[in-house]
């Protein structure tokens, strides 16, 4: 701080000073150079007044000499007081940043004012308040991973024990029980990879012009088995010559995601709607693609949460409803990658609305939450 401070307020007082010195001395030579000027002129003249010239001469140097000193000495008052002021608040997000280094992200800085620095401030406590969220999804995110892992492992742990004991005897169904639960690891595990994948440098997409029906129609083909093993209504709404620019593999994977955790809540006898139509967003055109069910809804506190990844508003993570709560953050990415946005919403249950351009943008912006949507 003292540094800093110094720093500031030695730069002030140099500027002030080497204006006042140069000024100083400038009148200085010029008033001995006029005054010895006139008494070289006067000399030889008769006159009473040698010493008025000597007189004036001081007179003028000394309250130049006195105007100097109380000038420099307001300069560093002046100095001081700015140096202390400007200096006070970059200290202070000094202190903020070097307490953030050390986890400490509950910290804020003292905003003031309205100016340049008070907008760095509050961008560093934006900054540290982000971190301290991430920092809390990050926590969570390694329970999850913990949890998810554990269960499964246990489970077979445990059979696995039951069977070398003799307690169990290795029957289909139990081996079949030892299978999925592999198949969950499995499952989970790749997820994984795929989202690490999504989130790096190196992931690209193929997009090429596509007929959007034969995209939905291809999704909608791939879960039909399990829906018609549920006994779960499944519909699709799209225009035949519906087109836009995307990766096929990507847009297929987007929607297979959707349906099957659409299909995860809703009830035997329920429906699932696909519908897809042209709309225009500030004047361009696009697609607003709508995965309807009739199942129990997202509970509201959940609504900001659910395309984090690993995050489930089933809180007693029962493996019967849900997957691994990657699926929605999948899905996330992959439609951010097209330069569209994706939210959710309640209706008669869940609602999810993706909107893609038609043609996708080199730019592309984040998925937005329904709330900056409706904005």
């Amino acid at each position: 701080m003292n540094r800093l401070h110094t720093r500031f307020a030695l730069l002030i007082v140099s500027i002030a000073a080497g204006i006042l010195l140069i000024s100083t001395v400038s009148i200085m030579l010029g008033t001995h150079y006029h005054l010895s000027m006139y008494q070289g002129q006067t000399q030889g003249m008769n006159h009473d007044l040698p010493q008025l010239d000597y007189h004036l001469e001081q007179a003028l140097l000394q309250s130049i000499l006195w105007t100097f000193a109380g000038s420099v000495i307001l300069s560093i008052l002046i100095a001081v007081y700015t140096a202390r002021r400007l200096s006070a608040p970059l200290v202070d997000m000094k202190r903020v940043a070097e307490q953030m280094t050390y986890g400490q992200l509950d910290v804020r800085a003292r905003v003031r004012g309205r100016d340049e620095l008070a907008e760095l401030g509050a961008s560093l406590n934006k900054l540290a308040e982000q971190l301290s969220i991430q920092n809390g999804l990050r926590k969570t995110m390694t329970e999850d991973i913990a949890h998810e892992l554990r269960t499964p492992l246990t489970t077979l742990k445990s059979h696995m024990r039951a069977f070398e004991d003799g307690v169990w005897e290795p029957t289909p169904e139990r081996i079949h029980s030892c299978y999925e639960e592999i198949e969950r690891l499995t499952r989970l595990v790749a997820e994984l990879e795929e989202l690490t994948y999504m989130e790096s440098p190196e992931f690209r997409m193929e997009c090429r012009d596509e007929n959007l029906h034969y995209l939905l129609a291809n999704g909608v083909e791939l879960v039909s088995a399990a829906y018609l093993e549920k006994k779960v209504e499944l519909s699709l709404s799209c225009p035949a010559d519906l087109e836009l620019e995307a990766d096929r593999g990507r847009i297929t994977q987007i929607l297979v995601n959707l349906l099957s955790n659409a299909l995860a809540f809703t009830p035997p006898g329920g429906a699932v709607r696909v519908h897809a139509e042209e709309s225009f967003v500030h004047g361009k055109p696009s697609i607003h693609l709508r995965v309807e069910d009739t199942g129990t809804g997202i509970p509201e506190e959940d609504l900001p949460y659910i395309f984090e990844r690993l995050y489930r508003g089933e809180k007693s993570r029962s493996r019967r409803t849900g997957g691994s709560g990657l699926g929605l953050t999948i899905v996330k990415r992959l439609v951010a990658a097209h330069g569209g946005q994706v939210w959710a919403e309640n209706g008669q249950g869940a609602v999810f609305h993706i909107r893609l351009p038609r043609k996708k943008e080199t730019s592309q912006e984040p998925s937005r939450s329904t709330q900056d949507l409706q904005k």
